[in-house]
């Protein structure tokens, strides 16, 4: 049975919004009449609509869906049936968009569909792994425990990308301040300063003549530079649509220094995690590694990964065929190498994912407690030269009322 939200009116004229079951759109008019309410919107939230009504996209966030995930693993845990649980959530839920999803899923599991197939009717909120693991669990009869794993998984990818965040917007910060004073003092304060000096008719240091050249510059170029800056952002953003063009920024970021060890260490712990929580759902590791691939995020990194399947389809051991492709960090591959050993492959898989978690927050924390004060030296030196530059023509001119 499909869910329709529906807006309607009471006799007083108040506008009433919620969320209802019926057979169809007209079925649910009808409900809402006995009600004393006068429909105004009617639209349908499942996918099976009589009526052939399309399915509006519903977006939830990360917490919503950790949230939601969560609840129905305590629920079914405690003995609810899958139909109970989902009344038990629309109930508790006070975001109408999560309450229009969990009525949405009822009806589909109410029609006979399985929960990953009710899942797959919302493509955006519910992502392939989602729905893997959650067709996993109900294979093996471990639907509950899937899903407080699924959670507890959200809720390291959710802190990890806090801690991502966090990392670098601070940095980000500082060199924007550092970008703004720098501008102000070229743009503006340099050429108010140096212009009395101007009318002494006296040759100015050359430093002083750089950065009154460069101020002059920056204040007929600046909307090119923004225009600039705006067309990059945009043609960046046109290139990463392309997987030809993506693929050849991702292999850039691949081979830098510094970004390209993090992102590859981020990659192998969001693999690593996937894994654990896939193999330890008693999914085929080739379909574990199909389903991993989702998660990978430079294009070399799913290569890597395609390439390691490819072996572990003839006949490899995982970890030599993921060490073979020299993608993924050797710690994390002989880690795998020991719960092939000794038969625990999911708890190998969950050791890596958390050494890989460990090492990427030291490498942040190292990367920020750098940065910041590389950043403070910078703008100081900067701002030095500025002020030199100031106090050069000053000294002359003191230098020649002396003489």
């Amino acid at each position: 049975m499909p869910g329709f939200r529906y807006q309607a009116y009471n006799v007083e004229g108040k506008l009433h919004k919620g969320v209802l079951e019926a057979d169809s759109a007209r079925q649910a008019r009808a409900a809402l009449r006995e009600q004393g309410l006068t429909p105004y919107r009617v639209d349908v939230i499942a996918a099976n609509d009589p009526a052939g009504a399309r399915l509006r996209p519903v977006s939830l966030s990360t917490a919503e869906v950790t949230q939601l995930t969560r609840g129905l693993a305590s629920l079914l845990e405690a003995g609810l049936t899958v139909e109970q649980a989902f009344n038990a959530l629309i109930e508790q839920a006070e975001v109408e968009r999560v309450r229009q999803v969990l009525a949405a899923l009822r009806g589909e599991v109410l029609a006979g569909n399985t929960v990953a197939r009710a899942l797959a009717s919302f493509p955006g909120v519910f992502p392939e792994l989602h729905r893997t693991l959650v067709a996993a669990g109900e294979a093996s009869g471990q639907l509950p425990r899937v899903l407080m794993r699924l959670a507890d998984y959200l809720e390291e990818r959710q802190q990890l990308r806090a801690r991502l965040s966090l990392a670098l917007i601070y940095p980000a910060i500082v060199l924007m301040v550092a970008i703004g004073v720098v501008g102000a003092l070229l743009v503006y304060v340099l050429p108010q300063v140096t212009q009395v000096f101007q009318h002494a008719h006296q040759q100015l240091p050359i430093l002083t003549r750089a950065l009154i050249a460069s101020s002059n510059f920056l204040r007929a170029t600046w909307v090119l530079w923004i225009g600039l800056a705006a067309a990059a952002a945009l043609a960046l953003r046109w290139a990463l649509r392309r997987p030809a063009s993506r693929a050849r920024i991702h292999r850039f970021l691949w081979r830098a220094p510094l970004v390209g060890r993090l992102l590859r260490h981020l990659d192998a712990a969001r693999l690593a995690a996937t894994l654990s929580i896939l193999v330890g759902s008693r999914v085929p590791i080739l379909a574990a590694l199909e389903a991993g691939n989702g998660v990978m995020t430079l294009t070399p990194m799913r290569e890597a990964l395609t390439t390691a399947a490819r072996g572990v389809r003839e006949g490899m051991p995982l970890a030599r065929a993921l060490g073979a492709t020299g993608a993924f960090p050797p710690v994390m591959v002989h880690l795998i190498a020991s719960g092939e050993t000794s038969g625990r492959l999911d708890e190998a898989l969950e050791r890596a994912a958390r050494q890989q978690h460990n090492d990427l927050a030291t490498r942040l924390a190292a990367f920020a407690a750098l940065f910041e004060p590389a950043m403070i030296l910078a703008m100081g030196g900067l701002v030095l030269g500025i002020v030199i530059a100031i106090l050069l023509p000053i000294f002359q001119l003191n230098q020649l009322i002396g003489k």
